[in-house]
């Protein structure tokens, strides 16, 4: 394939004159809130510096991986033994047969911005690429807070267990910074019942953290209070929790020591059960994160680690989880209305994956705002799967017909790549180009202020208000 130059312009995206109108002087500038992220607080704390373009562009990038197993490339050359340059190189050749996945737009975006290369990435560049990207990281302004810094970021919120100890967030807050490091609580693993013995693993970390012996379930609920108020201390305002979808009981439908005696004696719960222990563990965090004004986040509808074979090969996270098609509907409401109540409902933002559901979750927040906070409940952003082109036009429109749109918190990356930040320059084009679009077609008033003062909002406003940092 021919080196030529790149298709990403000032107004790639952008195609018509408001919508560019709106991005360049409403949008395009804006620094960015991304809160949530799987980024390393280490890597940014320590202020990595990157040897190669593989380390901080594909290790880690489960997107990356399915698109060259896809094309036959041995695992070797993506997760295996390989060198970094030869790991590149079949990425390069990878990236011409990813057309119109929104890996192609990505990575040469990615490339530009980060180091001003205009030409699209395949084999016949890549050495010459690879030679070019190494030599720009290893200028201070390609560490990681050098990265942060090129994209104008302000706030990071890392995704953190609950027995993990924060020492890398605590030690960049003693810096001198104006960019946030701020750990976000994700306590799946203090639910992940489903495998006794590294469940009761686990039980035993988190004891030693809280330093409460946990042996019932109410020590447990402790334990994970202890973490919340340690976490909150550092500065965290934020939860998040990956599931199939919520679960909804009425109270005391189980006798929940029991179960817990049950998981103790390592003996198998049925599904029932497991599933009444999941909604009384988060029923309670709920209640401790409204108390301490956090905003809570549930990422719904993934089915994860569907081939066993690689699973155990590679382990999890590695590319083999994909869209779920679970009830979502009178359990998201039973939960939801279960804090809602007794007025406990913490600020929520919801997510889909699997976009049969898009009208549910949307239908489904205003359900729960109630008009004490602007968006208390919010739709939130196209994730994994959906967070591309089609993925977020969809959402926004959605959103648009059965919410409002005005209130939404806009874009995150969800990403472990430093180089991943100009997601949300995508999400803004195609935001300012779906409202430019309708004011071409005479659906909105031509009104620059209005409408340049609502994408600043979604793009960079409405998060800044909505989340307590």
């Amino acid at each position: 394939m021919k080196a030529i130059s790149t298709f990403i312009h000032d107004d790639f995206l952008l195609q018509n004159e408001f919508s560019k109108i709106l991005y360049h002087t409403y949008a395009k500038n804006l620094s960015i809130i991304d809160y949530h992220n799987h980024l390393s607080p280490e890597d940014i704390c320590n202020n990595r510096k990157f040897n190669t373009i593989t380390e901080v562009w594909l290790q880690g990038d489960h997107y990356k991986w399915r698109a060259m197993r896809t094309l036959g490339i041995s695992e070797y050359f993506i997760t295996g033994n390989s060198t970094d340059k030869e790991k590149f190189l079949k990425w390069a050749e990878t990236v011409p047969y990813t057309i119109r996945n929104p890996l192609f737009h990505w990575s040469h975006i990615e490339l530009k911005k980060h180091f001003s290369i205009n030409d699209l990435l395949s084999s016949d560049n890549a050495e010459k690429i690879y030679l070019s990207t190494n030599e720009q990281l290893q200028n201070r302004g390609h560490s990681t807070q050098g990265l942060l810094k090129m994209n104008k970021v302000d706030v990071v919120c890392t995704t953190d267990d609950p027995i993990d100890t924060l020492d890398f967030h605590k030690a960049y807050g003693t810096q001198e910074k104006s960019m946030k490091l701020l750990p976000t609580f994700r306590p799946d693993k203090s639910y992940a019942v489903e495998d006794s013995l590294s469940y009761t693993d686990y039980l035993i970390k988190l004891g030693e953290k809280s330093n409460i012996q946990i042996k019932s379930f109410g020590d447990l609920l402790l334990a994970l209070e202890n973490r919340i108020d340690y976490f909150h201390a550092a500065g965290c305002r934020l939860s998040d929790h990956g599931l199939e979808n919520l679960y909804h009981f009425s109270k005391g439908a189980y006798n929940i020591e029991q179960i817990f005696k049950k998981i103790q004696s390592k003996k198998p719960l049925e599904a029932v059960e497991a599933n009444y222990f999941k909604f009384e563990v988060l029923s309670y965090l709920s209640i401790c994160y409204h108390e301490r004004g956090w905003v809570q986040q549930f990422h719904l509808g993934a089915i994860r680690n569907n081939n066993e074979r690689l699973l155990q090969k590679l382990g999890p996270d590695t590319g083999f989880d994909s869209i779920g098609d679970y009830s979502q509907a009178k359990h998201l409401s039973g939960f939801l209305n279960s804090l809602d109540k007794t007025d406990q409902l913490p600020k929520t933002i919801i997510y889909n994956l699997n976009p049969s559901d898009n009208e549910v979750f949307a239908s489904m927040v205003g359900n729960f705002n109630d008009g004490s906070i602007k968006g208390k409940v919010q739709y939130g952003a196209a994730w994994w799967f959906l967070d591309q082109k089609d993925g977020m036009e969809k959402h926004l429109n959605t959103l648009s017909n059965l919410g409002i749109l005005s209130c939404f918190v806009g874009m995150l990356t969800d990403s472990r790549s430093f180089l991943s930040f100009p997601r949300h320059d995508y999400f803004r084009r195609i935001l300012c180009n779906l409202l430019g679009e309708d004011v071409k077609n005479g659906m909105l008033p031509r009104d620059e202020k209005w409408l340049g003062k609502i994408v600043s909002d979604i793009c960079y406003n409405n998060a800044k208000e909505y989340f307590p940092f």
